[in-house]
């Protein structure tokens, strides 16, 4: 076959490419074999009919439910007549180990007051100022990378996390964890692997007084965690009332900045910590398995890792300023993959009075569950939903997506206020790995995704990477790529 029709033939396979993810259930589960799945790996319980069916009734083991995949209802619960819906008792109990009091939890005056405080730290404005210090992590990570030779070995899941940690650091702290890093980053697996295991006894309504063995196992964790938080911003208040002109620029010195200057804008100590606990597992756990899943699915597809490493061998020598606005297909490649592994894989909420979703009615008490992994996978809303390709984020074809159909950081007035930062920096470290690293997937590595809070690589992501050089054939391919 003639060079030219084995690449035509190889492109048309990548894009075609399936990644994994388990495959529906032929019918809806039973509630004994639904909360064993759930407890297991909840991305298995979902049948057939939810990626084939707007709005599903039913399913769940207690009460009643509607499980809502278009995008009109969803607007519906999440915007127009959002104050009629708030968060299920069993999401909140997930994310009230240590988070209780933050952004993430809260409630009513508590959560407007909070986001009126915490929104202004996270406009577009203020997160491109941090473009350095996310580029600096990324550099630190490429140095790292560089003294390991030819076709080294790495966990990239592991590698991630350590490298959005080191932005968690340089942004929200400037002046870091410390000697204490090491112990914070091996403490943070902990906190994700026990809270992200759902009991079943939360799935049966039993009451909160009743103690979660998992929960349990986690206190040290966390009295850790509060220690650590409470020592650095006890040290940043300091500063701000002694020296302020010596004050570091971060997300920390806004925060208290921000209370600060205004009375009736107060938040409680403990509400601080939580809220500063919430951006350093939400802002870390998410962008690390985002990049994780970008990794892998560039692996596995030579397109798009010449068309990203072209891109970023032409922009990141230019300008720092606005240098994420450029990446434009690197920004397409983590937008694809969060469509296929979205950060948040369920969103639920419970209606306080009575509604109506496409006909569907909802009462009091009614609980409404949102799957952007489903959404993001439904057969009335997307063409190939299953394959892996970025074109649907580039040009005309993005502005052709319902908002309401994509939901990787949710939408509404609870919408992930972090999400622009979470896509500038995901885009700017990836890009910076594949300008100076070619890598692939270790040979006979089953990847596989798994519902842990977040959606990550069950069993982590050993890759191969290897530097990229002026006589790398992949550098040249890039270059190619970006003069044709």
């Amino acid at each position: 076959m003639p060079e030219a029709l084995k690449h035509a033939d190889r492109m048309l396979a990548e894009r075609a490419y399936r990644p994994p993810a388990p495959k529906p259930q032929p019918r809806p589960l039973k509630p004994i074999a639904l909360i064993r799945t759930l407890k297991r790996n909840p991305l298995e319980c979902w049948a057939a009919q939810h990626f084939e069916q707007p709005i599903v009734a039913g399913g769940l083991p207690v009460g009643h439910a509607l499980l809502v995949h278009e995008p009109s209802a969803i607007r519906r619960v999440l915007l127009d007549n959002a104050a009629n819906y708030r968060k299920d008792r069993l999401q909140r109990r997930v994310l009230s180990a240590g988070l209780s009091e933050g952004l993430l939890s809260a409630e009513g005056e508590q959560w407007h007051l909070q986001r009126r405080v915490i929104a202004p730290i996270f406009a577009r404005r203020t997160v491109m100022d941090f473009t350095p210090a996310m580029m600096g992590a990324a550099d630190v990570l490429i140095k790292r990378w560089s003294g390991l030779g030819d076709h080294a070995t790495i966990d990239v899941a592991a590698e991630m996390a350590r490298v959005t940690l080191d932005v968690v650091e340089r942004t929200i702290f400037s002046d870091g964890f410390g000697s204490d890093a090491e112990d914070i980053r091996t403490a943070m697996v902990t906190y994700f692997n026990t809270i992200g295991k759902i009991s079943p006894l939360d799935l049966l309504g039993v009451p909160d007084f009743v103690p979660r063995l998992g929960r349990l196992r986690v206190r040290s964790t966390l009295k850790f965690f509060e220690a650590e938080v409470d020592r650095v911003i006890s040290a940043r208040r300091r500063i701000l009332a002694e020296q302020p002109d010596r004050a570091p620029n971060d997300l920390l010195t806004h925060l208290l900045e921000a209370l600060d200057r205004g009375s009736e804008d107060r938040m409680t100590e403990s509400e601080v910590r939580s809220n500063i606990l919430t951006f350093i597992a939400a802002g870390h756990e998410t962008t690390a398995n985002t990049l994780s899943w970008s990794m892998f699915l560039l692996s596995q597809s030579r397109e798009w890792r010449e068309r990203v490493q072209a891109e970023a061998d032409r922009q990141l020598t230019g300008p720092i300023p606005g240098i994420a606005d450029r990446l434009v297909e690197t920004r397409a490649v983590i937008e694809e993959a969060i469509r296929l592994y979205p950060p948040i894989a369920a969103i639920s909420r419970v209606a306080l009075g009575d509604d109506n979703l496409n006909g569907e009615r909802v009462r009091p008490g009614s609980l409404i569950v949102i799957s952007p992994y489903v959404l993001h996978r439904h057969r009335l809303l997307w063409d190939s939903p299953d394959t892996f390709d970025p074109r649907r984020f580039l040009g005309s074809a993005r502005a052709e997506i319902d908002r309401f159909a994509y939901l990787p950081f949710g939408a509404g007035p609870r919408k992930c206020i972090g999400s622009t930062f979470a896509l500038q920096e995901a885009t700017l470290v990836l890009a910076t790995i594949v300008k100076h690293f070619s890598f692939q997937l270790k040979p006979g590595h089953a990847v596989w995704p798994i519902l842990q809070v977040t959606l990550r690589p069950a069993n982590g992501l050993p890759m191969i990477i290897k530097p990229r050089t002026s006589n790398d054939p992949r550098a040249r391919a890039s270059r190619r790529l970006l003069h044709s």
